[in-house]
């Protein structure tokens, strides 16, 4: 079992950069591979970034490329989401979720344990 707790949403200006933070506890919650979703208002809940177990690979969606990375501090127990260059389509409750295992996908189902999320709003 892993709990997560997603931090760092705010609201920021188009153009501008956030960081957020996914803290994970739970006596093995370094065994799993993590990503990032996002839902928009009245949107369904779509993929963002993924990385494996060992954190020797990274996905994103072809909306997040270029523009977002994904990492993780395996001493703190946090995988991290920085954002730059925020546009106001980026808005959305931003999710992390966790796997066992070291695969990482880019399907919500294939996730167990999801955060409460946080909230990103972009001005135009």
């Amino acid at each position: 079992q892993v709990q997560l707790v997603e931090s760092g949403g705010d609201l920021e200006q188009a153009g501008g950069s956030l960081s957020l933070s996914c803290a994970a506890s739970g006596r093995t919650s370094t065994l799993y591979a993590v990503a990032w979703f996002r839902q928009p208002p009245g949107k369904e809940r779509d993929f963002v970034a993924a990385i494996t177990m060992r954190g020797g690979a990274t996905y994103y969606a072809d909306s997040a490329k270029g523009r977002f990375t994904i990492s993780r501090d395996y001493a703190k127990n946090t995988v991290y989401l920085q954002q730059r260059n925020l546009q106001p389509e980026d808005a959305a409750v931003y999710y992390c979720a966790a796997t066992p295992g070291s695969i990482a996908t880019n399907k919500a189902s294939d996730y167990a344990y999801w955060g409460q999320g946080t909230q990103v709003t972009v001005s135009s």
